[in-house]
């Protein structure tokens, strides 16, 4: 499947960029907020090497830049 977004080839690249994500908007506003994160990400586990994403989100250009465009093996569920 192909996804427009943003590509890490490690977990803690995936997690500064949420948490970029989250000091740019002020989430959370307090530690009971409901949202505790304003994006998250994915793990292509089933792609080798297994890399990181997250999906694109218009509101992620001002902290992220501009996405790419890559593939990632999604399991069937059909099976």
């Amino acid at each position: 499947m192909t996804i427009i977004g943003y590509k890490y080839t490690t977990e803690a690249e995936a997690q500064a960029a949420v948490q970029s994500c989250n000091t740019f908007y002020g989430i959370p506003k307090s530690p009971d907020d409901v949202t505790q994160k304003w994006c998250d990400y994915n793990t292509a586990d089933l792609d080798s090497p297994v890399f990181y994403y997250i999906t694109f989100d218009s509101s992620l250009t001002a902290v992220l830049g501009e996405p790419t465009e890559f593939d990632v093996t999604i399991p069937d569920l059909e099976a």
